[in-house]
């Protein structure tokens, strides 16, 4: 039997935990041929703090786990048994389903994306209200035009005198208002 991707419910917060409990099951039961690899979703954000580039991980599916293994009685089990896993998502309680070959492929495209190409870990829109914390323009308050999420850099239009002004600033120097 070839090996599927599965997904597997895990308390959220617990996620790194759970991968590492059965990555030791799996050692201890001597069932290394059954399992592939075991994934917790995860894509790298960058965020401005005290003006750095700080990075950080954010989960992209929270309280899950994938996992690749050829389903079986013991390999159910094993998993099933893993603490802080609540069971598997798809399928029936006993019979779990899959994801599509193409859904699994979507997952790990976009973690290696998120390694290569960090994304900023607070999302602007057009449109969008922000309020400026930090420049010449601090404590005023303008509406997103564009965004450039290359050069980390907002088009907004804030009202001076009255008028509307373009200005272009770092997503540092705005938050979300």
């Amino acid at each position: 039997m070839a090996k599927r991707w599965y997904v597997v419910h895990a308390y959220s917060g617990f996620e790194k935990h759970v991968k590492r409990s059965l990555g030791e099951r799996i050692k201890l039961e001597e069932m290394e041929d059954h399992f592939g690899e075991i994934l917790v979703p995860t894509e790298e954000v960058v965020e401005m703090r005290g003006g750095q580039k700080r990075k950080s991980e954010r989960k992209f599916f929270p309280g899950y786990v994938l996992v690749q293994m050829e389903m079986n009685d013991a390999s159910w089990h094993l998993v099933k048994d893993c603490p802080k896993v609540m069971g598997f998502i798809g399928g029936t309680a006993d019979k779990p389903a899959p994801i599509s070959d193409r859904e699994a492929a979507a997952i790990l495209q976009r973690v290696e994306d998120g390694v290569e190409k960090p994304k900023p870990k607070t999302l602007f829109e057009p449109g969008e209200v922000v309020r400026v914390v930090d420049g010449p323009f601090a404590d005023f308050n303008g509406v997103v035009e564009e965004v450039n999420y290359e050069k980390s850099r907002l088009q907004v239009a804030v009202l001076i005198f009255g008028r509307s002004t373009p200005v272009e600033l770092e997503f540092g120097q705005v938050e979300k208002g």
